[in-house]
């Protein structure tokens, strides 16, 4: 049984990962709000990542870093305190729980961090300058963590397309704006939270052993098709 710390697992992709972690892992739990599942190996620490002083967790085996922003402006709208707060909750929070939780980290059982990115690190896309360029932070970090602390602590990030989440019920509001997205998309579709889930699950477990350093771009084509 291992000790995964889940960041803003209260809904979407990070709740469903709790999901599907929690029956055989000791999972804990920061978000400002808490999730709705409850579950005898599941501990929630209520939290502001970026404003609050992180818990104290005796053992921590992976940290899976889940808030991200879908804030889309055209450049001429976006403002420089939205640069900032994408950069805020996507880069500085991640390394803010990194660092503060590297040294249990560090005596865990086949430690390991996962973070998140986005197709749009990729794929120019209007209206995504300020989370594409945070995002592409994300990337970056990743990379140089995974150099830095080999041989000990893999790191990788996923980079989904669009996920069925509060997050992107904005971009998914309407039958027409959910088609419009499909068809956009080569295999027609788009991710839902488990299938993004699953991947996680992969990349934390002893089957991504040699996997470190890498950002697996699940895309439904839309970044690897030009059909």
């Amino acid at each position: 049984m291992k000790n995964i710390l889940v960041i803003g697992g209260s809904k979407g992709i990070g709740n469903a990962i709790i999901n599907s972690l929690v029956s055989d892992n000791r999972v804990f739990n920061i978000s400002r709000t808490s999730p709705e599942n409850a579950h005898q190996n599941l501990t929630h620490y209520t939290c502001n990542v970026l404003t609050d002083d992180l818990p104290e967790i005796d053992a921590v085996d992976t940290i899976i870093y889940c808030p991200g922003s879908i804030n889309l402006k055209p450049i001429s709208r976006l403002k420089l305190d939205d640069f900032r707060d994408d950069y805020e909750i996507n880069v500085i929070g991640a390394v803010k729980s990194i660092q503060h939780y590297l040294p249990q980290l560090k005596k865990g059982n086949a430690p390991s961090i996962l973070l998140f990115s986005t197709v749009a690190a990729k794929l120019g896309m209007p209206f995504h300058a300020s989370v594409a360029a945070a995002k592409s932070a994300v990337e970056g970090l990743t990379k140089s963590l995974g150099a830095e602390l080999a041989p000990n602590i893999r790191v990788n990030a996923i980079a989904p397309t669009v996920t069925d989440t509060t997050l992107a019920a904005k971009l998914l509001r309407n039958e027409k704006m959910v088609e419009n997205i499909k068809e956009r998309h080569p295999l027609k579709k788009f991710l839902n939270p488990e299938e993004v889930a699953n991947m996680a699950i992969f990349l934390i477990s002893e089957k991504a052993a040699s996997i470190s350093g890498q950002v697996f771009e699940m895309d439904c084509g839309i970044v690897s098709f030009k059909i």
